[in-house]
């Protein structure tokens, strides 16, 4: 199942390929907003993943994992591919990385340091590289 989706959506998703995870949460919220209600649980998983590593950014463990799980839940009845992405490829890169997150634990998640491309651990850092929306 596919459909089409707001101009805007574009925007959304360029801002969390870039890592602007609060940008990205501001341009998505308002298309969900106004989203029927099929569409709404596809716009904010991808909304929730973006918020989720806002707050790995903000070193917020927790926040990151809830809502980078609760926005996977979202996204699994929309795969292989919805609105124009692989959303597949979304859920297996997210599922990936909220497990690496996982492994790191709260204790060192000020080590954390969200990355393109990632780069070799060192003793106090720890780089991650954030899924990346792939288009269709």
């Amino acid at each position: 199942m596919d459909t089409e989706v707001p101009e805007e959506f574009w925007q959304g998703i360029d801002q969390f390929n870039r890592g602007e995870f609060y940008a990205c949460h501001d341009t998505l919220e308002a298309i969900w907003i106004e989203a029927p209600t099929f569409e709404k649980k596809f716009y904010q998983g991808i909304l929730q993943i973006a918020v989720g590593l806002y707050h790995l950014g903000n070193h917020n463990w927790r926040g990151a994992v809830i809502l980078l799980g609760e926005g996977l839940n979202r996204l699994r009845e929309y795969h292989p591919e919805y609105g124009g992405i692989n959303v597949e490829q979304l859920i297996d890169d997210a599922s990936e990385f909220l497990s690496q997150v996982q492994s790191v634990g709260v204790a060192r998640v000020s080590q954390i340091i969200l990355v393109h491309p990632p780069q070799p651990e060192s003793e106090d850092q720890i780089f991650l590289r954030p899924p990346i929306i792939q288009k269709r």
